[in-house]
């Protein structure tokens, strides 16, 4: 260790007052099926990145990562970090460096012998700083996982494939609020034009109540509304089509309502705990409870678009393919798209929570439901490993900011 703690607060509060007047809780139709409770959620104190500078020998598990697969992640951040201004920030503290540091860095990892473990180290040790990150006086932090889910679809609608995949309306105004204040890095807001006044975007609820109907922007329909709202969830996936082939979906835009979690909902029902809520207990218990559950899915007025991805690659925020294990998806406000992490939490498959995970990881993605200081949502791949893993990652963590050395 060594050195004082940098300290940033959150920016102030920045409200669109047009916008805010048209988002309002959901309708409570699950209130008379589950049973309520006295869960209430906890009042949150305002998120405060503090950085402590560390030293690489302090990282648990530093000596035995696979360094080799980090850097090809690392790497293929390189391309759009070449592109961008040498002078540009990488984020909003002097600590986070520029553009110009981290593309320096790039050229000299192309050069490297990637079979040398000594010399990866060597490498990473001589050109990046580790700096632990909490939030305020909180060390840890949440961390989750997801993957590409396969769903089963046709391009026609039929009895069995009914429930419609959008693409983007073109009506959609996203807002970059950066733009009118440099203290909203990586905040958007969105809505559509009506008489020249900004209005919120139609919700979930709107949506599946045709308020898209007539525009053609269905562009397949799947068998399952629960599998399409966790595609919804992850982002992105695979559909099966009816002669065996299949279409990669990709993220193409989100209507601009708040994230709600499902699981948080049926907690603050009485209706799970919260250590047990995970992907396959909720898609277990909508299953189990269909009319229940078409009510949940409505809690989340988040609605997500997607598009017909021809690259046989997942790609995340910065536009670059996802590597599985490797690709980290965070709140931009706090972490720079591009930077390498160090990840200490634990392996979601071990039911003691015992087993360390701890490996570097890039800031690659981000989420709306990934929102904080220590926050972080680790993409599993494809697959049956993939799916387990992602649907069982709800774990206790805190990671490191490996920042250009100066």
């Amino acid at each position: 260790m060594g050195g004082s703690p940098v300290r940033r607060r959150q920016p102030w509060a920045f409200a669109l007052a047009v916008l805010i007047s048209g988002i309002v809780s959901g309708c409570g139709a699950i209130q008379s099926i589950v049973p309520a409770s006295d869960y209430q959620a906890p009042v949150e104190a305002p998120p405060q990145l503090i950085l402590e500078p560390a030293e690489f020998k302090t990282l648990p598990g530093w000596r035995a990562d696979v360094l080799s697969d980090a850097l090809a992640a690392f790497l293929a951040s390189c391309p759009v970090i070449a592109k961008r201004p040498a002078d540009q920030p990488l984020g909003y503290l002097p600590e986070h460096g520029t553009m110009g540091d981290l593309a320096k860095i790039c050229a000299e990892a192309r050069t490297l012998n990637t079979k040398s473990t000594a010399q990866l180290q060597f490498f990473m040790e001589r050109s990046f700083r580790p700096f632990h990150v909490r939030d305020g006086q909180k060390r840890d932090g949440k961390f989750t996982g997801y993957y590409e889910p396969l769903l089963r679809g046709a391009w026609q609608p039929d009895a069995r494939y009914r429930y419609p995949v959008y693409s983007r309306p073109r009506d959609i105004v996203v807002v970059e609020l950066e733009m009118f204040d440099p203290d909203r890095r990586g905040e958007q807001l969105a809505g559509r034009l009506v008489d020249d006044r900004l209005l919120p975007y139609f919700d979930r609820r709107d949506i599946l109540e045709g308020a898209l109907q007539g525009r053609q922007l269905e562009l397949l329909w799947v068998d399952s509304a629960i599998d399409l709202f966790f595609l919804h969830v992850q982002g992105s996936g695979r559909v099966l089509l009816p002669d065996g082939s299949h279409v990669r979906l990709a993220f193409s835009g989100r209507n601009g309502h708040r994230y709600s979690s499902i699981g948080r909902e049926l907690v603050a029902q009485g209706v799970m705990k919260v250590e047990d809520v995970t992907m396959p207990s909720l898609r277990a218990w909508m299953t189990a409870n269909p009319l229940a559950a078409d009510q949940l899915m409505l809690k989340n007025r988040s609605f997500i678009f997607f598009r017909v991805e021809k690259d046989e690659v997942v790609k995340g925020a910065m536009g670059v393919p996802l590597t599985a294990g490797r690709s980290l998806a965070v709140d931009p406000k706090y972490v720079p798209l591009g930077l390498p992490l160090w990840l200490v939490t634990t392996d979601p498959l071990d039911p003691k929570n015992e087993k360390p995970l701890t490996r570097m990881v890039v800031a690659q993605d981000t989420g709306s439901a990934i929102k904080g200081v220590v926050r972080g949502d680790l993409f599993w791949g494809f697959g049956a490993e993939a799916e387990a893993r992602a649907g069982l990652m709800n774990e206790v963590g805190v990671y490191y900011l490996l920042l250009p050395r100066k």
